[in-house]
C-alpha cells in the first residue's frame, strides 16, 4: 500500500475531484484512472521511441504524426487551460477510446460508453500538474496506487456491491494456493481484488513461471476470468488487472447465475464473495442453481 508522500499526493488529487464536483468515489476512480491510462500510453511511446532508436530499428507509434499533440509530454506544457481542455475532451479522449477498434482487449472492450466528466479546464489543468507528479516507475507502484484507490470505495453499497477488505482476500487466496497452470474465475468481481491478490500469489510462489513462454502466455491471456454485470466495474476492473501487470484478462459482462451462462467444468479455481443483499431475475437464473435452491435473492 502507498505511504507518506506519494499517499499525500493522491490525496490532495481525490480533494481536486471532490472540490470541482465529482464526489462518487467510482466516477473518482474512472476519471483518475483515464487520465492516468492517458499519461501511461506517453510513457510506453517514449520508451519504445528510445530502443528503436538505440537498436536502429523502425518503430510505428501509437500516435501517428498527425497526433503527436495528444501526447501528455505534449499538451501539459502547452499553458492554456482552455487549448488543453479541448485537446483532451475533443482529441485525446476520444482517441483512447478508439485504440483498439477490434475491441480485443478487455480495457478498450468497456470504453465504448465511457465518459469523459471532468467539467471545467481549470480543474484538468489541476488534475495534470498532480498526475505528472506522481512517481509510479513499476507495475508495483502503479498497482498500489489502484488498491489505494479502490480503498476509497464504501465497504457496502447498493445492490449487494462491496469491496472486500484486502486481508480477508488475501487470506483467502493464501489458503487456496493458486498454481501456474490453474483457470481462475471470480463470477462476481467488481474491482478484481480476488484476481489482482491470485496474480500476485503466484508472482511471488511461482515466479519461474515467467522464465516458461506457454506458462506466461498462459498467465496473461488465458488464466484469469471475471464477470460483472455493471460495466462501471468492469472498466475499473480491467484497469486494476491491467495496472499490476496482467496484459490481457478475460474481462466479461455476464450474468453467472443465468440460464445462459454454459461454462461448465470451465474454470480449475473459483475465488469469490458473491453479492448478498441484491435480487435476481428469478426467470432467467439456471435450472441447475434452482434445483439446489429457490430463491429472488442473492
Amino acid at each position: 500500500m502507498i505511504t507518506g508522500e506519494l499517499r499525500n499526493k493522491v490525496d490532495k488529487i481525490w480533494e481536486v475531484f471532490w472540490t470541482g464536483g465529482i464526489t462518487n468515489p467510482l466516477e473518482v476512480i474512472e476519471q483518475f484512472t483515464y487520465l492516468l491510462f492517458i499519461k501511461q500510453l506517453d510513457d510506453v511511446e517514449t520508451i519504445k521511441e528510445n530502443e528503436s532508436n538505440f537498436l536502429g530499428l523502425p518503430y510505428e507509434g501509437i500516435f501517428p504524426a498527425e497526433y503527436q499533440n495528444y501526447r501528455w509530454s505534449k499538451f501539459k506544457n502547452l499553458g492554456d487551460a482552455g487549448e488543453i481542455y479541448e485537446i483532451i475532451s475533443n482529441g485525446v479522449f476520444p482517441f483512447i477510446k478508439n485504440l483498439h477498434s477490434d475491441g480485443e482487449s478487455a480495457y478498450s472492450k468497456y470504453m465504448g460508453d465511457a465518459i469523459f466528466k471532468i467539467p471545467t479546464p481549470a480543474m484538468l489543468t489541476k488534475l495534470i500538474d498532480g498526475i505528472d507528479g506522481l512517481e509510479l516507475g513499476d507495475a508495483d507502484s502503479k498497482g498500489d496506487l489502484y488498491e489505494y484507490l479502490l480503498s476509497k470505495v464504501a465497504t457496502a453499497g447498493t445492490n449487494g456491491q462491496f469491496r472486500t477488505p484486502r486481508h480477508i482476500i488475501k487470506m483467502i487466496v493464501e489458503l487456496v494456493k493458486p498454481t501456474p497452470s490453474d483457470i481462475i474465475c471470480d463470477p462476481a468481481m467488481g474491482s478484481a481484488g480476488f484476481l489482482v491478490e491470485a496474480q500476485n500469489y503466484l508472482r511471488e510462489h511461482e515466479a519461474d513461471l515467467f522464465l516458461n513462454a506457454g506458462l506466461r502466455e498462459h498467465f496473461n491471456n488465458e488464466m484469469f476470468y471475471g464477470f460483472d454485470m455493471d460495466r462501471t466495474m468492469l472498466r475499473i476492473g480491467a484497469m486494476n488487472m491491467m495496472l499490476h501487470g496482467v496484459d490481457n484478462p478475460n474481462i466479461e459482462y455476464k450474468d453467472s447465475l443465468s440460464e445462459q451462462n454454459d461454462d461448465n467444468e470451465k474454470y480449475t479455481l473459483i475465488l469469490a464473495n458473491p453479492p448478498f443483499k441484491g435480487s435476481l431475475d428469478y426467470e432467467g437464473v439456471s435450472a441447475d442453481l434452482l434445483k439446489v435452491c429457490k430463491t429472488k435473492k442473492t
